[in-house]
């Protein structure tokens, strides 16, 4: 039987053909590609070794497989696996992974609300959206999943183990995780829910101390920062300084970072990103306006802060704007670019780096904060009972008023904890007195 091969088919393609259909690479084919002008030569060539052992496995499974399977199944499980073992973040989309993806954007979307990664080959926590079905179960950043409802993590790709835990609202998924600190894996059973996530939480801590808590960034989430500050202006208390918290913050969408960045400043780079590709350099620069109106900023970190929330981080930090405080952020300072292939079916490919303004590269080295603050909670320490208080005098006068705890204190196992959140508590405390340096600077 003879083949013919069309005159404009590129020398690789033809030779991989011949390869996965049985047929013999002829000398035809090197000649052929000799042919083609230099930069073409150095893009296209494939090392002939590892295309042969391709072939050889694609022919080995249809052939001696348990069961059949389709060829259109095994090569597009050959993208994925080609995909996944690129980097944790590049992946195939195919059937309904493209609209997840529009979901997760805009805000809206239904399963458990994590934000997973790989880490060492294992499916990974890298955070739960504030009040999500995950959240309420108790699921933590850096929680290791093992297994979703008996399936081995270990068996599935990351597109799939996501696949497992989403489902109909209503519907429980059990998921068998590690967790640092305990001897042995534990279940934790997540009932799934349409998740409709509050990108914004803003309040006062005490008069003229402002709150403002992102948990993830979405399309309109620079808008309600904007939004926010505004209500703090308009309030009678003066706004003397803020904290910015994007603790266990997954990322997001880059924009919506761009946007909260600018919020605070007024000129100047917020952040670029190169690749390989000119498409890939991009530079995003501040706009003039200042909402924040310029009042002492600080902002809180952990190791479950990632993506967009270290573009924030980094950027306010290099202009000087804000004291960073808490951990070392996550570290994920790559770009994830979607390109369509079909009508249904496209790969999320990693295309750029960012850089922080002062050429920082967040990838795989996070934020480090200006001050580091564990995360920890302060308890009473019992009075020692040869203390005398005036209480303990013999005739002393008695106040009518009842006893007050502070608003912090709560009990817990019996002991009083005066300050829950320590990093937070921190924070307030540093603030306060940047905000009393800057009123006597004026």
């Amino acid at each position: 039987m003879k083949h013919v091969f069309s005159a404009n088919l590129k020398y690789p393609q033809a030779l991989l053909l011949a390869l996965l259909f049985g047929l013999s690479p002829i000398a035809s084919f090197a000649q052929s590609a000799a042919g083609e002008d230099a930069d073409n030569a150095q893009a296209l060539p494939l090392p002939l070794n590892e295309v042969r052992i391709f072939a050889e496995v694609l022919n080995r499974i249809r052939s001696a497989y348990v069961e059949p399977i389709d060829d259109k199944t095994l090569l597009e499980n050959a993208v994925k696996g080609m995909l996944a073992g690129i980097d944790p973040h590049s992946s195939y989309l195919a059937n309904d992974d493209f609209e997840d993806l529009q979901e997760n954007t805009t805000g809206e979307f239904g399963g458990l609300g994590v934000e997973v990664g790989v880490n060492n080959g294992f499916i990974t926590i890298i955070s739960p959206v504030d009040g999500s079905p995950a959240d309420i179960a108790g699921i933590r950043a850096g929680d290791v999943v093992i297994k979703i409802d008996n399936t081995p993590t270990t068996e599935t790709t990351i597109e799939d183990s996501m696949a497992l835990m989403r489902g109909a609202p209503g519907t429980e998924v059990v998921l068998t995780i590690l967790r640092e600190g305990l001897d042995e894996a534990i279940d934790i059973t997540v009932t799934r829910d349409i998740i409709r996530a509050r990108s914004v939480r803003s309040r006062y801590l005490e008069p003229g101390f402002a709150y403002l808590r992102i948990s993830q960034f979405v399309t309109g989430t620079g808008a309600e920062v904007v939004s926010a500050l505004e209500n703090f202006q308009r309030n009678d208390t003066e706004l003397e300084g803020i904290i910015l918290d994007l603790r266990n913050n997954p990322g997001g969408v880059l924009q919506a970072a761009v946007d909260v960045v600018d919020a605070f400043i007024s000129e100047g780079l917020i952040v670029y990103t190169e690749g390989r590709e000119e498409s890939a350099f991009t530079r995003y620069e501040a706009t003039p306006d200042d909402p924040s109106r310029g009042v002492p900023l600080i902002v809180l970190l952990n190791g479950g802060s990632a993506s967009a929330s270290e573009v924030v981080a980094g950027a306010l930090q290099d202009h000087n704007r804000a004291v960073i405080m808490g951990t070392q952020s996550f570290g994920k300072g790559s770009v994830q670019t979607v390109l369509p292939l079909t009508n249904e079916r496209a790969i999320k490919l990693t295309t750029a780096l960012y850089y922080t303004p002062n050429g920082r590269s967040i990838q795989a080295r996070g934020i480090t904060p200006n001050i580091i603050v564990r995360q920890g909670r302060v308890t009473d320490v019992p009075d020692n009972p040869a203390n005398y208080r005036e209480e303990d005098l013999a005739g002393h006068l008695e106040n009518s008023d009842e006893p007050e705890l502070s608003p912090e204190s709560i009990d817990i196992s019996g002991e009083r904890v005066i300050v829950g959140d320590y990093q937070l508590n921190q924070a307030l405390s540093i603030l306060k007195g940047l905000a009393l340096l800057r009123s006597r600077s004026y």
